[in-house]
């Protein structure tokens, strides 16, 4: 179990056990490091003691040069020594204190985002087509974000505030307790303003989340389409589309700023009036000789500073209701269940390629009519198996239930013989290789996207797939050959080189079972002849599932299935298919005729 599956499964049992408080989700999140957030707030105060103890220092320098005489000058030295002592100790106090508090942070902020990477890769393919991508990295980048500056804002900024209202309080109460009683006044005024606003503050912060999320996955959208829309002239509709979404977040956005101002701006006047209360309030009884004259300028400093923490505390509240929103933001995704169940499952060695339909239905989430219903098919080892068909006809779903990313909603599913609910599917993947339609590759070399995933691949091994699929060409024309970077989803390649590139990377992993997704219907004739013929040194032995809209590619299959409504309507070799002259006959007929 690697670190990031620890941290996982620690943050998994802290929603769980803590689900309905965000608070106590955060704190687990740092158990067992809360010791290390005790030592930066003890340097923190160690820092901060010249201006913790300014107000107490000048106050004694002022009565020590009313006094006058020898006194008043050990008392001004002393005092005055005492400040640059503390100044030298700043630097050094300073430092361990960033050192502990931004260590523990920033680790606990990777894990996070490594938490819920790892979680991503867990979650279901039905999960990831249900929910927008950009709504997710919003997870990842803006929420872990917000519950990083939340973690310094309630483990240090908090107690700090904390530690300053104690010292301060204390030192008042050793020199007068009836100030003493003046200051704590200022609590419960300071908490009927955090509840008065709590509740406003926390929903618009919901919103103004939402919102964002929003924002991310229709900004993803429209970098997606850019070429789309270049292509159609269609640039300001998409610029129109998203200035109302961004519209509608600005707007969100202002509503929250113009609470958390209000809010602000409202507990600092409820203070200020309290503080020129003090000063009248300490001013008299130094007039009536109850206090000393420089005793005023420390009450007046020690109430300031007692005012500036409860106002440090009252301004928390909406970074603390962003942050804590984001805490529940990020546990929609940690505590989801739609993952893929491997652990104690039937571990693969080897795979031969039998698969058996029974009776197998399946139904999307939402649908009111099954895709696949009632499908009964036999797969022989070695086989190649061609799915032809309309739009919506299931074929697809067919392919993803090889593939094990669903399994049937009912009926049952046998592969070599053993259930597929049985199988741990990481095991099984080991042996399939998928060259869909759509080459999906990344900023890397050739040969990373070639390798992508196997260990110890040596070049002879590399050389041998390239040549299988048809690629030597290309390679040879390319800058550095197999070492040419490959720019964002392959731009700086053609559609058949991508292509090519992916049957490369699915011939290396030497696979029992090929699936191939419409991996020839967006190419070129002369390139569609060059991948063909590699794809069918590929299928060579292997159990193999085709589907392909242009039925000049499936001639070659040992079986080619028409499926209609999730039903197989016709099923035999090509020969036998046109021959029988139904449905496939007549989608052939029609395909020569547009050629």
């Amino acid at each position: 179990m690697d670190k990031y599956e620890e941290t996982e499964q620690r943050f998994i049992r802290c929603y769980q056990k803590y689900g309905n408080s965000p608070v106590r989700v955060l704190l687990g999140f740092y158990k067992g490091q809360y010791h290390k957030f005790i030592i930066s707030t003890l340097f923190f105060v160690v820092k901060h003691a010249p201006s913790l103890f300014s107000a107490l220092l000048i106050a004694n320098v002022i009565n020590g040069a009313l006094e006058g005489g020898e006194t008043g000058k050990r008392i001004i030295i002393m005092n005055v020594a005492i400040w640059l002592g503390l100044l030298v100790i700043h630097l050094p106090a300073n430092w361990m204190h960033n050192k502990y508090k931004n260590r523990v942070i920033r680790t606990t902020e990777a894990g996070l985002r490594g938490a819920l990477v790892r979680k991503l890769q867990e979650l279901s393919i039905p999960y990831h087509t249900e929910v927008q991508s950009g709504r997710l990295q919003s997870k990842i980048i803006r929420d872990v974000e917000a519950v990083e500056t939340l973690s310094a804002q309630l483990f240090v900024n908090l107690m700090n505030i904390m530690m300053n209202l104690i010292i301060t309080l204390s030192v008042t109460a050793v020199k007068n307790r009836i100030i003493l009683l003046f200051f704590v006044l200022v609590t419960p005024v300071a908490s009927l303003t955090v509840v008065a606003f709590r509740q406003k503050i926390r929903k618009e912060n919901r919103a103004f989340r939402r919102e964002m999320e929003e924002t991310s996955a229709k900004v993803m959208e429209m970098v997606e389409l850019v070429p789309v829309a270049r292509a159609h002239a269609l640039e300001q509709k998409e610029v129109d589309k998203l200035k109302g979404q961004l519209e509608e977040t600005a707007d969100k956005g202002y509503r929250l700023d113009m609470v958390q101002a209000h809010f602000g701006a409202v507990s600092w006047c409820v203070f200020q009036v309290f503080q020129a209360l003090c000063l009248g309030f300490s001013g008299f009884m130094a007039l009536n000789g109850l206090i000393k004259i420089g005793d005023v300028t420390f009450y007046q400093s020690s109430f300031t500073t007692v005012v500036n923490q409860f106002t440090a505390l009252i301004n928390l509240l909406p970074i603390l209701t962003k942050g804590l929103e984001s805490v529940t933001s990020i546990g929609e995704v940690l505590t989801s269940d739609d993952v893929e169940r491997n652990d104690g499952k039937m571990e693969l060695t080897e795979l031969k390629g039998q698969y058996t339909f029974k009776n197998v239905q399946f139904t999307y989430k939402g649908a009111d009519q099954p895709v696949l219903d009632g499908l009964n098919l036999n797969i022989k080892e070695g086989e190649t198996i061609a799915l032809v068909g309309e739009s919506g006809s299931g074929k697809t779903t067919v392919l993803n239930l090889i593939i094990g990313f669903i399994t049937p909603t009912d009926g049952r599913l046998f592969i070599d013989g053993h259930d597929v609910n049985d199988i741990n599917l990481r095991s099984y993947r080991r042996f399939i290789s998928v060259v869909p339609q759509t080459p999906i590759l990344f900023t890397g070399t050739v040969r990373e996207n070639i390798v992508y995933g196997l260990d110890h691949v040596t070049d002879e091994e590399v050389e041998r797939a390239v040549e299988a699929a048809n690629l030597r060409s290309v390679i040879s024309k390319l800058p550095k050959g197999l070492d040419t970077m490959i720019e964002e989803h392959g731009a700086n390649l053609s559609g058949g080189q991508r292509q090519r590139i992916s049957i490369a990377r699915a011939i290396i992993r030497n696979p029992k079972v090929i699936i191939l997704d419409e991996a020839t219907s967006a190419l070129d004739t002369i390139s569609e002849k060059e991948i063909q013929d590699a794809l069918d040194r590929l299928i060579q032995g292997r159990t193999t599932f085709i589907v392909a809209h242009r039925l000049s590619t499936v001639r070659g299959a040992d079986r080619i299935l028409v499926l209609d409504k999730g039903k197989i309507r016709e099923e035999g070799s090509y020969q036998e298919l046109m021959a029988l002259k139904g449905e496939f006959y007549e989608m052939e007929r029609l395909q020569m005729a547009l050629r």
